[in-house]
């Protein structure tokens, strides 16, 4: 699993192309990329706030739930943080597997974790002036969906994927 938290840049391009070699012999990989919106012109910058190591234990605890529930065999999570203006790319996920059901499956599953449930903290600036982003209801509707493979906040920083990583 390839799991990274990004200051700068992400070329999405380039990393499908790294993935892709990587998971060589997979019969699928589905992706994922997630931009900055706009909201109609409302918004000029993203900031995603982090912690180092809080952030990167939560995305790994993401990646590891969705390896347990379906036969994945290679992931990728990359996630921006700093400040971001529209159309900026904020997160990537690549999901190889044998099959394209579990590659979408898995890639879903992964994707709404990150929306409500990996440790980042948002702040929009735009005309309105400058706000925190709270969950919505909606991405807490689409965690409801996963039922029991759902992850809490108290599963991803419990998980012994993430607990037990080598040099810890």
């Amino acid at each position: 699993m390839d799991v990274r938290i990004l200051s700068g840049r992400l070329d999405a391009t380039a990393e499908l192309d790294r993935f892709d070699h990587f998971a060589a012999g997979a019969g699928a990989i589905v992706s994922f990329v997630g931009k900055v919106r706009s909201e109609g012109g409302n918004v000029g910058t993203l900031h995603l706030d982090h912690h180092p190591e809080l952030t990167l234990r939560s995305l790994h605890a993401i990646g590891a739930a969705a390896s347990l529930h379906w036969p994945i065999e290679k992931v990728l999570v990359i996630h921006r943080v700093g400040d971001m203006t529209a159309d900026e790319p904020i997160v990537l996920v690549a999901v190889a597997a044998r099959h394209r059901r579990e590659a979408f499956e898995a890639c879903d599953y992964i994707v709404d974790h990150l929306k409500s449930r990996a440790l980042l903290w948002k702040c929009e600036t735009g005309s309105a002036g400058r706000s925190w982003i709270e969950t919505r209801m909606a991405d807490e509707d689409d965690i409801a969906r996963w039922g029991d493979k759902a992850l809490s906040f108290e599963d991803m920083l419990a998980s012994p994927a993430t607990r037990d990583r080598p040099g810890r």
